[in-house]
């Protein structure tokens, strides 16, 4: 768990594995891409804020965002998500939504490179979300499947990045130092791996 302070609070985050990443906030649960293969979701808390990213199983979860998911919680997802699943507020790149004084903003999530075997992008421009929350002034990049793209030039300073690691599906090692190195944040947190090499 790392824990921060902000202008709207002190912040946990925790990664409880994948694209999955828990955020406790002023008695609040913010919680990203449930899957259930990952952990039992049963021994998470309830969320008052769930984010997408996109409608693949490992990301879209309903095993996963059913223990989750109280009558209260807000679900903000890609509008492939939200017409699939009832209540989910949609969210298009560039869009923006508040809650409780947090601004959530969607970004471009996308591959440049890799393909699969029928040579279409693994995520292409447009299907998924990134997001990028900001506690005034505090920010945390969420960056879902992707590659280097050229909109994170354009995200301005991140406190808090958590950038995926994973072939073919998201950065290389090589890609993954080079997001880095573009976007500058105070922090990095890998996730989205198979594995790490710590060397």
């Amino acid at each position: 768990m790392a824990k921060f302070v902000t202008p709207l609070g002190k912040i946990d985050v925790t990664i409880i594995g994948h694209a999955s990443v828990l955020i406790e906030w002023n008695g609040l649960k913010i919680m990203t891409d449930p899957y259930s293969e990952i952990a039992d979701y049963t021994k998470q808390p309830v969320a008052d804020l769930i984010l997408i990213t996109h409608d693949h199983y490992d990301h879209f979860d309903i095993n996963a965002l059913k223990p989750v998911t109280g009558k209260s919680t807000t679900i903000l997802s890609t509008p492939v998500v939200a017409g699939l699943l009832p209540d989910v507020k949609p969210l298009k790149q560039g869009e923006g939504s508040t809650y409780e004084g947090l601004h959530i903003t969607a970004t471009f999530a996308y591959n440049i490179e890799h393909k699969n075997e029928n040579g279409m992008l693994f995520h292409p421009r447009g299907a998924g979300n990134g997001y990028l929350l900001d506690f005034g002034g505090f920010r945390l990049y969420f960056a879902g499947d992707t590659e280097l793209i050229p909109e994170m030039r354009e995200l301005g300073p991140i406190d808090v990045a958590f950038l995926p690691k994973n072939l073919p599906f998201t950065m290389s090692d090589d890609m993954f130092v080079e997001a880095v190195n573009v976007i500058k944040p105070h922090n990095v947190c890998p996730y989205h791996f198979f594995h790490l090499d710590v060397e």
